[in-house]
Parts: C-alpha cells; sequence; structure tokens
C-alpha cells in the first residue's frame, strides 16, 4: 500500500467521478450516526459485515494486494475506520473529486476536511493518520544513510511533506559529515507566494544541532517550481552565511506540484 501510496502522492487523477453523491449529508462530528438503517435498506449490500461488501474489499486487498485497488477503493476502505457500518464508497469519492486524488485527500488541511459534508472528527483522524503515517514511513527511509545517496527517497519524503501545502513553508535539513540526516525542521510559515527566512536563527540552529551541512528546501503552492529573484538572493545570502562557519550548502530544493528544482542541478549554486 504503501508503495502506491507514494506513487499517488506525484500525480493526479484523469477523470472526476461523475457517480459521486448529491444527496445531502449532515455536517458535524458524529458521522458514524449518518448511515443509519433507513439511509442503507437500498444499497446493494444489505450486510456491510464480514460476509458483505466491506469483507470482499478486505478480501481483496489481503489477496490481491493494494495495486489492485482503485485510489477511491483505498479511500473507502479508510473511511470504514470512522464509519461502523455503511456504504462509505460514495463520501470517498465525492472526496477525491474536492481535492482532485487521493493524495490530495490525505494532505487536504484539517479545516477543509471538515467543511465537506459528511466528514467529521472520525473521519478526519483517520486520514490525517494515515498521511502521518505514510511520511513518517518516507522519513525513516532516510535514516542513519547518506541523503545525498538516497535522493529519489528525499523527494518523495518532501513531495509527501509539501507538494500540497497551501502556504509557503520552509524547512532545513541539517546534515553531519557522513551527510546523514540530524534534523529536519521547518524555519518559517509564509503566505500563498511568500515566506521569510531568518539567517540568524538558520545559523544558530547549524551550530546547535551540530550540523555540517544544509539542504534548504521550500515549496511553491502555485505548484511552479522556478525559483523567484528573492529565492535566489535568499539562497546567497545564507550560503555567505554558514561559509564563515565552514557548513556546506548542499543544495536548496523547490517542491511544486508533481515537479521539484534543484538550485545545484540548475547551476544556481555554483553561481552563489
Amino acid at each position: 500500500m504503501w508503495e502506491k501510496l507514494l506513487r499517488g502522492i506525484r500525480k493526479a487523477p484523469d477523470h472526476d467521478f461523475p457517480e459521486a453523491p448529491t444527496r445531502p449529508a449532515r455536517k458535524g462530528f458524529a458521522e458514524r450516526d449518518q448511515f443509519d438503517a433507513a439511509s442503507t435498506a437500498a444499497l446493494p449490500f444489505a450486510s456491510t459485515g464480514p460476509h458483505g461488501h466491506r469483507g470482499r474489499m478486505r478480501d481483496k486487498l489481503l489477496d490481491r494486494g493494494a495495486d489492485a485497488l482503485a485510489d477511491y477503493e483505498l479511500l473507502e476502505m479508510l473511511l470504514f475506520l470512522a464509519f461502523k457500518k455503511g456504504d462509505t464508497k460514495p463520501l470517498a469519492k465525492s472526496l477525491i473529486n474536492r481535492f482532485g486524488s487521493y493524495a490530495g485527500v490525505l494532505a487536504a488541511p484539517i479545516e477543509s476536511l471538515f467543511a465537506h459534508e459528511g466528514v467529521g472528527i472520525h473521519s478526519v483522524a483517520a486520514i490525517k493518520l494515515i498521511h502521518a503515517s505514510a511520511l513518517r514511513l518516507a522519513r525513516t527511509e532516510l535514516a542513519d544513510q547518506p541523503v545525498l545517496n538516497n535522493w529519489d527517497r528525499l523527494i518523495d519524503y518532501l513531495t509527501i511533506a509539501m507538494a500540497r501545502e497551501s502556504i509557503e513553508q520552509f524547512r532545513v535539513l541539517y546534515l553531519d559529515n557522513r551527510n546523514r540526516l540530524i534534523a529536519d525542521e521547518i524555519a518559517s510559515r509564509g503566505t500563498v507566494n511568500h515566506t521569510q527566512v531568518y539567517v540568524r536563527e538558520l545559523v544558530t540552529r547549524a551550530l546547535q544541532n551540530h550540523a555540517t551541512a544544509l539542504i534548504l528546501v521550500h515549496n511553491h503552492p502555485s505548484g511552479d517550481p522556478t525559483p523567484s529573484r528573492d529565492d535566489i538572493e535568499m539562497t546567497k545570502e545564507i550560503q555567505r552565511a554558514i561559509a564563515l562557519l565552514e557548513v556546506t550548502l548542499h543544495d536548496h530544493i523547490i517542491i511544486g506540484k508533481g515537479a521539484w528544482l534543484s538550485f545545484r542541478r540548475e547551476g544556481l549554486l555554483r553561481a552563489a
């Protein structure tokens, strides 16, 4: 399931789900009560227990693997955690229509999930649990290994963490003398197109972490990873400041939606 989730983070669906539910759903947190006996009476599967639709879905997952499930089916099963009974497929498809993809649902802001009809505290908790698990798994893949030798895993991790953020986020990866990850810290958050970076605080944290190298990372909510003039100038300023401490700036990565840019690969870091 994790491999499918990581692949899904990088792509959006090619089509909508026209059969998404149109019936109104009650708002609030008590989504366990929304699918009562009256609402399930007309469903194709009278039983949603082990011998009904849910049981068949679980068998499909265990017998054929996660790749046999469509994205909406993964989300449908995830919502089993929130709804003790009832058909969760309409809500799963409705969420994918709203947020663009399975990955988009997992990464959606909590307040946006709560604003979606039919979603309550149990659904949001289940969705965010899976997103946090995917992020932790991706980060674990980087642990105790030289980051520069695991570039694909690094990009996977950063994409899960940042690609669908609605505001700019600036984070710093602090590395030891073997280029292993010491700390991954969010230095600042900004608006939809700007974030403020305080070089003095970054230098202080490098000293406190005993870092010998850094990788800068920020996202562009617009989806286009092309660096701005401010991005380039800020990178130069940080590179000059940490050079006085004999700390190396390995790269500055910009994460977009389905795309990313490396300052080093583009020759922008050498120009600094």
